[in-house]
């Protein structure tokens, strides 16, 4: 049975490796790895500093090519894929929380949000609309003026997580997202990143050493050595309904969430 684009998993790693040679030796930053993410899913990776976490999200983002295996998008391999068609994948399709922020230096947090929009085509008004939703929905919006050097850490992170949401993409895939988080934000944010897996189908996938983002994910995948060392689905697809203790909700309030805003540009 063919499957259509709403049924089949929208992206999947088959027995994926990548290879580096340095200095002379080859380093398997990635060997034989398979995963699927489907469609709404909250996906976390686990792992020591050298896992192979960064690298395999990199793959999974067609950021750099395995040396073995094929990453699917919706079926189609990316590297089959143009650099043309590769580009509006990753404009319109995926968004990309780098662990090192990727800010542009010289625009306000605003314009950073704004500026993935205004590449994309989207219309002045509806772009001023949507980068102060995303602002605020992150509890950036007063400091939309600020340049990159004026903000912490951790607003920079908010930032980026704004910027990453504004086209609202199929799958985000997010580096280390905590990092500069407190614990109070860390808490919102993912708290709003497993909403955002619900309200449209959004995947949602993130390297982490944060427990409350373990806590709050469906699938967790723990990789060492390049290898997934073990996969533990918190919800399973397509599971029977059973009665189990519901963890206790995070302290603080979550933002709220308009379902209305994820609806993607037709």
């Amino acid at each position: 049975m063919t499957l259509d684009g709403a049924s089949q998993p929208l992206l999947v790693a088959n027995h994926v490796g990548r290879t580096f040679h340095l200095e002379g030796e080859e380093v398997h930053a990635v060997r034989d790895i398979s995963l699927t993410v489907n469609r709404g899913r909250f996906v976390a990776i686990v792992g020591r500093s050298g896992s192979g976490k960064t690298t395999l999200l990199n793959l999974l983002a067609g950021l750099d090519t395995p040396t073995s295996g094929q990453v699917l998008f919706e079926g189609r391999d990316l590297a089959g894929m143009g650099e043309k068609e590769m580009t509006q994948l990753r404009r319109h399709r995926v968004g990309i929380v780098f662990q090192s922020f990727g800010l542009l230096p010289l625009l306000s947090a605003y314009e950073n949000v704004e500026l993935p929009l205004r590449i994309a085509g989207i219309g002045s008004r509806r772009r001023n609309e949507r980068a102060a939703e995303v602002l605020d929905l992150v509890g950036l919006l007063p400091r939309a003026k600020h340049r990159p050097f004026e903000l912490s850490g951790g607003e920079q992170q908010r930032v980026a997580i704004a910027r990453a949401v504004a086209m609202r993409p199929s799958v985000i895939l997010a580096d280390e997202p905590t990092g500069e988080l407190d614990s109070v934000n860390a808490e919102s944010i993912f708290g709003l990143f497993s909403q955002m897996a619900g309200a449209e189908e959004m995947a949602i996938v993130t390297t982490t050493h944060d427990q409350t983002l373990l806590d709050m994910a469906e699938e967790v995948y723990e990789i060492g050595d390049g290898l997934i060392l073990e996969r533990t689905a918190v919800a399973p697809l397509d599971a029977p309904e059973v009665d189990t203790p519901q963890a206790p909700a995070p302290a603080g309030p979550a933002p709220a969430v308009d379902n209305n805003i994820f609806r993607r540009p037709d």
